[in-house]
């Protein structure tokens, strides 16, 4: 039995209706895809702002820093006016975090920490990582700041070089050599 010319349209006109939702579906996978890839983008050129703007600020962060009850304390007063170096070290950590899309890391607090890492001559305590980014030195206040180093040395972004005591994960190998001396 031949098909009718009904027959044939019909079959032509289901199967061109298949096929425009599937290049819709594909469509969709697209765009979703494309606004993926326009949201990394974004974010790598405001990484590339910061970091241009931090490298051209010179070699560090201004050294004071306003802490509650009015007082002030510079990461320079606690680490050595010499021991401020240059942020650069930061910027394969904080990419890395951006790329993997840690919001955590790339938050401001943590910034601020990481910051004063940087600017430390060596490793530091928790009650001194406080006083650097202007938190309280309570009891539960310096434990929130060990959770948040903990929390970074299990990002293997600062290690812990000894029960308290944090650093840089990257100097982590030059503290170890130099308390072996």
């Amino acid at each position: 039995m031949v098909p009718s010319l009904i027959e044939v349209l019909d079959s032509w006109e289901e199967q061109a209706r298949e096929r425009a939702e599937e290049l819709r579906g594909c469509i969709d996978a697209l765009t979703g895809e494309l606004a993926g890839v326009q949201e990394r983008l974004s974010r790598l050129r405001i990484t590339r702002e910061t970091v241009d703007e931090a490298l051209a600020s010179g070699p560090a962060v201004p050294a004071a820093r306003a802490v509650p009850a009015g007082t002030t304390v510079a990461v320079a007063e606690l680490v050595g006016a010499e021991a401020a170096v240059p942020l650069a070290e930061l910027v394969p950590v904080m990419l890395a975090a951006q790329e993997a899309g840690d919001t955590t890391v790339t938050s401001e607090p943590y910034r601020l920490i990481l910051v004063a890492f940087a600017e430390a001559a060596g490793p530091l305590q928790c009650r001194q990582v406080c006083e650097a980014v202007g938190a309280g030195t309570e009891a539960s206040q310096v434990e929130t700041m060990r959770s948040k180093l903990k929390r970074l040395v299990k990002r293997g972004i600062l290690a812990e070089v000894s029960p308290g005591l944090f650093v840089l994960a990257s100097r982590a190998g030059r503290v170890a050599g130099e308390a072996g001396r």
